[in-house]
């Protein structure tokens, strides 16, 4: 087994080395935060994230896994250290790479043997052959320190699944003994091993990510038509999923892409492009119509609406996705400011992210509008006179049509996540409006009124 370090200890590093120990390495996981570290140390995660803790907890006890803010402690020995830092999108759409040229710095005046630098991080092709250069500019000690790519396929929520169970491992080495490395540290993972050289591993990440940013994009351009032509989006949606060349995943649509990687990853590729002098209109476009997407409830509201000015309004879900307490490039981060602007008394459920969005929106008075977090959807829905579900929670899914024609004061539901059928909710007696399917009208909804009342 392999004595391994980690720099950094986010959503990459800390999956990365918790799973690396849980399958026998001995690992170091540094991080620049002594708090954290000493979080971690305690067996508690600083992230959400599902079968983390129990694994980290696990590991801790069994001695296989430590925690540090002394680098060359961690980097001195190692066989292999794993670069886990953040790579954040700039106001030109490329990939900051400052945190990667830190570790490549500390990694080239601390290493005491033979070691394999090995970049999990997202970062434009060609950044391995940068980095081991930099190592190279500042090596102290006379030993051999080579750079390989290892990019992770991470879905924030189920990323130690992901880890452990992955559909294939992608190293990008250019010697036989960094590829001989990585394949002893992975054998037991036991899981197909895609090896190629490190231009391409980088480019397989990309590429990945930005395909599926494409589907979804695809689905929601699709939807947006749908409506406009009296087609479902879920019926088209489920007649192409039969298609093998098409696949089942990826095809549901919503109020866009969010999270760490689809936004930044797209954004990064589209300037690799230019940087080459090429365009890529594919991507292009999937991240104008994600950014078009994430207000479409907002805009169909304010057709609908009068005003936000004094309505009450129920938020469920903040977070990009369920699963996670991640609000990067979530819906609610571009909404709710619109909604606070237009006055609106916003009642914000979610059940792990709020915490986080109040650091953002903190609780109160904002201009004219207010928020409010709530501990249940019940809370959130109580008298309120519209609803805007961004976030497909089981706690939200659990809430019945019925619930929400008792609990509102006018309901009124405009649902990003496409949770409820319309019949459903029109036979309930709610006014709904989703993604790619035709909305249930007032006149609809009074007629199922009238025929509930008869009924009685």
């Amino acid at each position: 087994m392999a004595n391994i370090a980690v720099a950094g200890t986010g959503y990459v590093g800390l999956v990365a080395g918790v799973c690396f120990a849980e399958k026998g390495h001995q690992v170091m996981c540094v991080d620049i935060d002594e708090a954290k570290v000493a979080l971690m140390r305690s067996g508690v995660s600083p992230i959400h994230e599902d079968g983390l803790e129990e694994l980290m907890q696990k590991n801790n006890d069994a001695g296989r896994l430590q925690y540090t803010t002394d680098y060359q402690a961690a980097y001195q020995q190692a066989d292999a250290v794993f670069i886990g830092v953040g790579t954040p999108e700039q106001a030109d759409g490329s990939a900051d790479l400052t945190y990667i040229a830190t570790v490549a710095r500390q990694i080239a005046e601390s290493v005491e043997h033979d070691c394999l630098a090995v970049v999990k991080s997202t970062v434009p092709v060609g950044t391995n052959d940068k980095v081991e250069q930099f190592i190279e500019d500042f090596r102290v000690n006379d030993v051999h320190i080579e750079v390989a790519s290892n990019p992770e396929f991470l879905a924030q929520g189920s990323a130690v699944k992901d880890t452990l169970q992955a559909e294939r491992i992608v190293i990008g080495t250019e010697s036989a003994w960094a590829e001989q490395l990585l394949q002893d540290i992975y054998e037991p993972f036991e899981l197909p091993i895609v090896s190629v050289n490190r231009r391409s591993a980088e480019m397989i990440k990309y590429a990945s990510n930005d395909f599926l940013a494409l589907k979804i994009s695809y689905m929601n351009d699709i939807a947006n038509l749908c409506e406009l032509v009296g087609a479902d989006i879920q019926d088209v949606a489920e007649g192409m999923s039969f298609d093998d060349r098409i696949g089942q995943k990826f095809l549901n649509a919503g109020i866009g892409y969010g999270g760490s990687c689809f936004p930044k990853d797209t954004k990064a590729l589209d300037y690799i492009a230019k940087q080459n002098g090429y365009e890529l209109q594919t991507v292009q476009s999937a991240i104008n119509v994600n950014e078009n997407q994430k207000t479409m409830l907002y805009q169909k509201a304010s057709k609908r609406l009068i005003t936000f000015n004094g309505l009450k309004v129920a938020v469920l879900g903040l977070t990009f996705k369920p699963g996670t307490d991640d609000l990067r490039e979530a819906a609610s981060l571009v909404n709710v400011p619109k909604l606070l602007e237009q006055g609106a008394d916003i009642y914000a459920f979610d059940p792990v992210g709020a915490d986080n969005f109040a650091k953002v929106h903190p609780e109160g008075q904002h201009g004219k509008g207010r928020i409010t977090y709530t501990a249940s959807a019940a809370d959130a829905l109580q008298d309120a006179n519209v609803c805007f579900i961004f976030t497909e929670w089981g706690e939200v899914k659990t809430v019945n049509p019925e619930s929400y024609r008792a609990w509102m004061r006018t309901p009124l539901v405009y649902d990003g996540r496409n949770i409820y059928s319309p019949d459903s909710m029109q036979a309930a007696g709610v006014e709904y409006h989703s993604i790619g399917r035709r909305p249930v009208t007032r006149e609809q909804q009074k007629v199922q009124e009238q025929l509930a009342a008869l009924k009685k």
